[in-house]
């Protein structure tokens, strides 16, 4: 039984490998939104963790992370410096190790921090389907916010000056344009995770008991 288990998670933990980098490299990993793209990279990450536990859920966030600096140094963008130490941060002619941090650490923290969230839930509640939803819900939105809170906590301590620079605005007001994108994205991406997480969630549990 055990090693049953053991290959269902890593055909599992492969096939989600798969959906990350597909998400990332072509347009499906974005929400078109009137004013700003959000992203759902993160959803896959969070349905790992909660189907296969923290640490596998680390991992997808890493292969998300490492995905997402190969993808800023291959199509930069005006914020790629934050995410690829291979892009040259405003004002200097080198890129930042701190780049590589900031792209792969705080999605490493999504699945872990969303499974400690449904577990806690779950171990509070019940593991009834009613209360499991809940606890996806929850767990969906909770992982989505750690990871724009994360990056863009990180952008602004790492990074003040530069994005300052970047945009032409005071020093000053980085914080006050910071917390603008963590609202405009982080509310979306917050709200699309609580609704697909328990919609693909639910079902997988019900149909990987069989395995």
């Amino acid at each position: 039984m055990a090693r049953r288990a053991a290959i269902r998670d890593m055909v599992l933990l492969a096939l989600f490998v798969a959906i990350l980098l597909l998400m990332t490299f072509t347009p499906i990993g974005l929400i078109d939104l009137p004013l700003i793209k959000a992203t759902i990279l993160h959803v896959p990450v969070i349905i790992g963790a909660i189907l296969m536990g923290p640490k596998k859920g680390a991992f997808l966030g890493a292969v998300f992370g490492i995905a997402s600096l190969i993808k800023n140094t291959m199509i930069p963008s005006a914020l790629s410096f934050a995410f690829s130490p291979f892009i040259p941060v405003p004002g200097t002619d080198s890129g930042s190790v701190w780049a590589v941090v900031i792209s792969i650490i705080p999605r490493m923290l999504i699945g872990p921090a969303a499974w400690l969230i449904y577990k806690g839930i779950e171990k509070i509640t019940s593991s009834k389907i009613g209360f499991r939803a809940v606890g996806s819900v929850i767990a969906g939105a909770f992982g989505a916010i750690v990871n724009t809170a994360l990056v863009m906590g990180l952008i602004y301590f790492v990074f003040k000056d530069a994005y300052a620079a970047m945009n032409g605005i005071p020093v000053d007001a980085v914080l006050a344009a910071i917390l603008g994108i963590v609202a405009a994205n982080g509310i979306p991406e917050a709200i699309a995770a609580a609704v697909l997480v328990p919609i693909i969630v639910l079902p997988l549990q019900k149909f990987l008991k069989q395995y």
